[in-house]
């Protein structure tokens, strides 16, 4: 019995266990972080002016160095954050739930539902978001909540479809068609049959949803179609484009804003490695394999096998 509880609390653990989990944990953890006290910790106002600091590199009064009017950018990566975070994982949960919703239901009951959801489904996923986003920002007041509605609008279709079709697969298993014969009620089989065999689904789907709209918000900060008003990192990118920090060599300007979008991306990639890990029974089982052999310290034998030859007898073949 013990045996057979430690396997089955192993796979539950595993994607902690995964260095690939842990360190995109971490990292997202930090700029997480990052966002929720950086207002706060900022040294400076990061609009201020200090014209005697004009476009100077790393210091101790300034860390990341500063801008042509002396704006400390250290200050300004560290507020853009909230926004970067704030749109990319509200749009990722609206978004989510969105496609589980109408993933699920459509291929859990089938008929003239499925056809309508699906057909929704269709219309959604063929509108480019970044478009409409450059649209309807130009006719309406641009603002954090209206980028957060038009994302989560245009980016659940995708992970709806593949939803769909793995609930029509699991509708068709025996352990739901049991719980179908014993009466029990269609919620119940979705929450507590489907969506638990769905779950790296879900978390892929959200995964995939938050680094698209991160991407998003810096592009429409960059190409001036956000509000002004709105810091994020690309802000920062869209100033020192402007502001020809390529040709003045002052890549501290544009360096530290484009590495942690590239951070941030890594993290939610590594993040969603893991996952897969976790789920795919070929990698688990290498994984808890591998993680066997170093517990009990094995080590693969190294070297050459000695041969012992018989004599030959006189007369006889070698």
């Amino acid at each position: 019995m013990a045996g057979t509880t430690n396997q089955t609390k192993a796979p539950r653990f595993l994607v902690l266990r995964s260095g690939k989990s842990l360190t995109g944990l971490v990292i997202l953890g930090f700029f997480t972080l990052a966002g929720i006290v950086g207002p706060w910790v900022a040294p400076f106002q990061p609009n201020r002016i200090y014209p005697a600091d004009s476009l100077q590199g790393p210091s101790l009064r300034h860390l990341l160095g500063t801008t042509q009017l002396g704006q400390d950018l250290f200050s300004q990566l560290l507020v853009g954050t909230r926004g970067v975070m704030v749109v990319g994982f509200a749009a990722g949960i609206i978004a989510t739930a969105l496609a589980t919703i109408v993933g699920i239901s459509a291929g859990y009951f089938r008929g003239f539902g499925d056809e309508i959801l699906s057909m929704l489904s269709n219309i959604f996923l063929v509108i480019p978001a970044l478009p409409l986003i450059i649209v309807v920002t130009s006719i309406i007041s641009s603002n954090s909540w209206l980028v957060i509605g038009v994302i989560a609008l245009t980016g659940w279709a995708w992970g709806a479809r593949v939803m769909r079709s793995q609930t029509l697969s699991l509708a068709q298993r025996d352990f739901v068609q049991a719980a179908r014969a014993n009466g029990e009620k269609s919620w119940r089989i979705i929450i507590f049959e489907i969506m638990p065999n769905l779950t790296a689904i879900i978390a892929s789907t959200f995964i995939n949803t938050v680094v698209a709209a991160i991407l998003t918000e810096v592009t429409l900060a960059f190409i001036g179609a956000a509000s002004p008003s709105q810091m994020n990192w690309g802000w920062i990118l869209a100033q020192a484009q402007k502001n020809m920090a390529f040709q003045l060599g002052a890549w501290w300007w544009y360096v530290p804003a484009g590495l942690c979008v590239a951070l941030l991306g890594m993290s939610l990639a590594l993040i969603n490695f893991g996952i897969d890990e976790f789920v795919n029974p070929r990698l688990r089982s290498a994984n808890m394999n591998a993680a066997r052999l170093r517990r009990l310290k094995a080590r693969p034998r190294v070297g050459f096998t000695p041969v012992v030859h018989a004599p030959v007898a006189e007369g006889s073949q070698p």
